[in-house]
């Protein structure tokens, strides 16, 4: 049940804001920058509530956009999308709060152009909950509209995974767990994870340092968030720390001399994740200045130092002093494929043609950052796709160009008894999405 479910009299608000930051998503905004409610008066649970619907309209959008189009005469401005994410709440509570969300629904259209819509949002959401059973089993006979995804990247993910399309996209569609990182270097997984018992916070252990709750909760119900204990971080993205600090030989901790450079690196979580796990210097790039000062925000909280700059990785000259690197973490700019269950707007937000110049760029990258790494070092590829065209693809056709570099087999990461074993779909780099991690490939280059 979502967190709109009993609000009843607040829904209003939280409908009207889900619904401008959905309309911003039609326009091209990414939904997590439409949802920035600051300027706006939400007390906590209708902020929740509002983040809620809009996500899950969002899950769902081309659907909503075809049962608009079949339930209204014209399209109306004013409130498309306040209708768009009222029908998605009525789809997942017909039965149980249809006239709550409808009541709720009207009060919001109330307080547009002095009430003149009321009536119609009225009518178009009645007469969806009486044919809804047959406007949904015509509409979903259309298989882009059934599965919830543009038709090219259905064609994309069955081509690239023909056995498992279905489930992966399915994945995509569910709301995602919420994974912690415990901060090493102020506390342990087993203090941490009696620390969230003490709060009432069911848990478990399913990586290395990753506890997985039993429910998502604000952050500001973990214990020591604030202090640095623990962050918010997908089991699959942990995994770039330990597979690029488990490729070294021997860890190094004292050794200042030990460079690492992170490319992609804004908000940070892996930037943190590489800082908690070894002694190291660190240069943390970023092309845009405001996503390097959340990167600066983030290692504050955490107790961690690293030099933060705003640069485009691919141009050297503007930010490399010419002493090598020896690890570098690249974490690609793409498609977002694999993380779409928390990032559902990238699939409306994205263009078959993005695969391409995403492609290009992902090549840019690493032409140009080749020539950081020093002899003997270590570069992670990384994405948060599972499209070949920017993995596997991708990196045999680079080595294809790069005799210097060898395509290193991923050192062997020990997880807690009864955690999910990564890296076991067939390619080895490919981790797909499930029930406990969103999809990512990592592919480890060595440089002779």
């Amino acid at each position: 049940m979502n967190a709109a479910a009993g609000l009843s009299g607040n829904l209003a608000i939280a409908l009207a804001a889900a619904a401008a930051a959905v309309a911003q998503v039609a326009q091209g905004k990414a939904l997590d920058r439409a949802l920035d409610l600051e300027g706006q008066a939400l007390a906590g649970p209708e902020r929740a509530a509002a983040q809620d619907i809009a996500y899950t309209a969002c899950r769902r959008l081309n659907l909503l956009d075809a049962l608009a189009l079949r339930l209204m005469k014209k399209p109306n401005p004013s409130v498309d999308y306040l209708i768009r994410v009222a029908l998605s709440e009525l789809i997942d509570h017909a039965t149980d709060r249809a006239h709550i969300v409808v009541d709720q629904a009207v009060c919001a259209a109330s307080e547009i152009a002095a009430g003149a819509f009321k009536g119609l949002v009225n009518g178009v959401l009645r007469s969806f909950l009486r044919e809804q059973e047959t406007l949904l089993r015509e509409l979903r006979a259309d298989e882009a509209l059934r599965l919830a995804y543009p038709r090219w990247w259905i064609e994309r993910v069955r081509e690239a995974w023909p056995d498992r399309w279905e489930a992966i996209l399915e994945q995509g569609n569910r709301p995602p767990s919420m994974t912690l990182r415990v901060n090493l270097r102020r506390s342990t997984v087993a203090s941490y994870a009696a620390e969230l018992a003490a709060a009432g916070l069911a848990a478990r252990q399913t990586g290395p340092v990753a506890l997985t709750l039993a429910r998502p909760v604000p952050v500001s119900r973990l214990p020591g968030f604030a202090e640095g204990l623990v962050s918010v971080q997908d089991l699959g993205a942990q995994w770039a720390a330990h597979l690029l600090c488990g490729s070294l030989v021997a860890a190094r901790p004292g050794d200042a001399r030990l460079r690492l450079l992170d490319a992609c690196a804004a908000p940070g979580g892996k930037t943190a994740h590489l800082l908690e796990s070894i002694d190291c210097e660190m240069l943390a790039l970023d092309q845009d200045e405001g996503r390097v000062a959340a990167i600066r925000i983030n290692l504050k909280r955490l107790g961690l130092s690293a030099q933060c700059r705003a640069a485009d990785a691919a141009v050297l000259d503007t930010w490399w002093d010419g002493a090598p690197f020896d690890l570098v973490l690249l974490d690609a700019p793409c498609t977002a494929s694999g993380v779409v269950s928390r990032h559902p707007d990238a699939k409306w937000l994205k263009r078959v043609g993005d695969l391409r110049q995403l492609a290009r760029s992902q090549r840019r990258l690493l032409d140009a950052l080749w020539h950081v790494l020093k002899p003997g070092g270590k570069l992670l590829y990384a994405t948060c796709s599972l499209f070949p065209q920017e993995n596997n693809q991708q990196i045999e056709a680079w080595l294809g160009q790069h005799p210097d570099a060898r395509h290193l087999a991923l050192p062997l990461v020990s997880t807690p008894p009864g955690a999910p074993q990564p890296l076991l779909h067939g390619v080895v780099d490919q981790l797909l999405p499930d029930a406990a991690h969103d999809g990512f490939f990592y592919a480890l280059l060595g440089k002779d």
